[in-house]
């Protein structure tokens, strides 16, 4: 009999934020997401002590997924930051170290977590109204009839992740194959609700980024034997295409949804492969073209089908089917009895195609909303990087089409917000605060601390030792490198705002990021020609910046708010 051991009782821990170890744990996570963050953003190295997989990055996304949190307060943050990027894909650094900032702030402050709370609700309402609204100074409405805006936003995502190592040229090239693959999968005559396609990325590791293209359709990866031994098809019409879901190898053990009747004394192998060749004589019937399969097709079918002429190609993956299901309009077919009609599907044309070393077979839709983007990178870890920045940006374009607003970026939304709140705050607080019990000097204390916070975010931008300025007009972000004089004339030194839109020539004033400084109000309204004049704006996500917003303010509610962490210890 083992030896029972008892039951360890749980640790309780009261006001865990008063703990130095949290403080600083929660510091080392600040600084490890604060110098990932912007274009010049450091990177990571992730990897186990036993060896294994080595990640590098600066995304969000792939950082936290490898990094072993054990602590409750970092796991709410890091959980909270991961649910937000697994809807939105984006902006996962900035809520991460807003987060941090308003945490690390609020503690100075000294004021009960309940009065914190209501104030950076109050605050976080007035945000979100003020970048939904028609006076806000930063954002821009996106027009799909144009790629001059969408361009912008897809290159904006592709020039933050330096992970990615892409030259200028190749930038533009991956951004213009981005948009393209999104639009590709937009219904031609959709009306009403859409319903998108979908784009897949297929890998082609050590080549040239130049090398990069997209292709309508779905590619097939085969060696070039499989192609030689697939028969030309020469039609002028669609081709029928049936989708199996289930094996056609003739294992006993798996016979998909159907049955299998067998006679006594007769061998289970010759009945299951008469019902192959049952099913293969009834899709010739049928006059199938194409034969698709998930698993694997005996031989003798094969075999069979082939003598008709026609194409079978098994060992698909479950990763195809369901694009494969969209594009040909397919009921992938799960048993090995007789098939209904509304079960097949078609495709345009198939054809082989050869990219890099590798060789596809290329199947062509009929409507254009599944498409291949064959994406090339140098190396492993850099088509890695390059393949998760591929899918945010897809989805931030899905996010875009849904609600056609951008905001702008490179930190100009952070600061031109973070001069609105002290304006507001100042000026008119009783609009804020309402009925709310709070005092007006605990506002201006909370709302100096969030805008701080926000200002904090846009510090991180900075990693080389420079300065960040704000204008007293616009409300933008303004860098200037670390090597300037520290007497000069602005104008000289600055060329445009972060994020592209204004430039130093106008007659403006300016002062550091966080010096001390008389409310201002920004100028609200953004000029529409003043957007269209700018070709090479540096923007992001309404959506996704709206959400992590949310979350930063929300998750540092509830961590503020934490009065106890009982641990269990067994």
């Amino acid at each position: 009999m083992s030896r029972l051991e008892a039951k360890k009782p749980s640790l309780c821990k009261s006001e865990p934020l008063a703990s130095e170890r949290v403080r600083t744990t929660l510091s080392v996570l600040k600084r490890i997401v604060t110098s990932c963050y912007g274009p010049s953003g450091r990177l990571k190295q992730l990897h186990n002590g036993f060896g294994g997989y080595v990640c590098t990055t600066s995304q969000s996304s792939a950082l936290l997924s490898h990094l072993l949190v054990t602590h409750p307060i970092l796991k709410i943050l890091t959980t909270s930051v991961q649910n937000h990027m697994s809807s939105f894909s984006d902006c996962g650094l900035f809520t991460a170290i807003l987060c941090c900032n308003l945490i690390e702030n609020v503690q100075r402050l000294g004021l009960t977590p309940t009065t914190v709370i209501r104030l950076n609700k109050h605050l976080l309402s007035l945000c979100i109204s003020y970048l939904k609204s028609e006076t806000c100074g930063c954002r821009i409405p996106v027009d799909f009839s144009s790629t001059q805006i969408l361009l912008c936003l897809v290159r904006s995502i592709l020039t933050s992740k330096p992970a990615c190592m892409l030259t200028r040229e190749e930038t533009e090239h991956v951004s213009a194959l981005i948009l393209r693959a999104f639009l590709l999968t937009i219904p031609e005559n959709a009306e009403g609700h859409i319903i998108l396609g979908k784009s897949l990325i297929v890998p082609l590791k050590d080549q040239r980024v130049i090398d990069s293209t997209v292709l309508p359709g779905i590619l097939i990866e085969m060696s070039e034997v499989q192609l030689m031994r697939l028969l030309p098809i020469k039609k002028s019409t669609a081709l029928k295409v049936a989708l199996f879901c289930t094996t056609l190898s003739g294992d006993i053990s798996d016979t998909g949804e159907g049955t299998v009747v067998v006679s006594y004394g007769v061998s289970l192998e010759n009945a299951v492969l008469d019902q192959l060749l049952k099913l293969g004589r009834q899709l010739v019937s049928d006059h199938v073209d194409l034969v698709l399969c998930q698993k694997v097709i005996h031989p003798s079918l094969k075999q069979f089908l082939n003598m008709h002429r026609v194409i079978a190609v098994d060992r698909i993956g479950v990763t195809l089917m369901e694009p494969l299901t969209k594009m040909t309009g397919t009921q992938p077919i799960g048993s090995l009895g007789s098939i209904s009609p509304n079960s097949y599907g078609s495709v345009k044309d198939v054809c082989t195609a050869k990219f890099g070393s590798k060789h596809f077979f290329h199947l062509i839709p009929n409507e254009a909303t599944i498409c291949s983007l064959l994406l090339c990178n140098r190396n492993d870890t850099a088509w890695d990087e390059l393949k998760l920045t591929c899918q945010t940006a897809l989805h931030v374009l899905q996010l875009t089409l849904k609600e056609p607003w951008a905001l702008l970026g490179g930190g100009c939304t952070e600061t031109h917000l973070a001069a609105y709140i002290r304006h507001k705050t100042h000026n008119d607080p009783k609009s804020i605060l309402k009925d709310d019990e709070c005092t007006q000097t605990e506002l201006q204390l909370i709302a100096e601390a969030f805008c701080s916070a926000l200002e904090s975010v846009v510090g991180s931008l900075e990693h080389d030792g420079g300065e960040i300025l704000t204008d007293m007009k616009y409300g933008h972000l303004w860098s200037v490198q670390a090597d300037s004089p520290c007497v000069a004339n602005w104008p000289d030194l600055l060329s445009h705002c972060g994020c592209g839109l204004y430039n130093s020539q106008e007659e403006l004033s300016w002062s550091f990021l966080r010096s001390t400084r008389h409310p201002f109000v920004p100028q609200t309204c953004l000029p529409l020609e003043a957007v269209g004049s700018a070709s090479n704006l540096t923007l992001d996500c309404l959506t996704a910046k709206l959400s992590g917003l949310q979350v930063a303010v929300e998750t540092a509610s509830l961590i503020l708010d934490l009065s106890y962490v009982i641990e269990d210890k067994n």
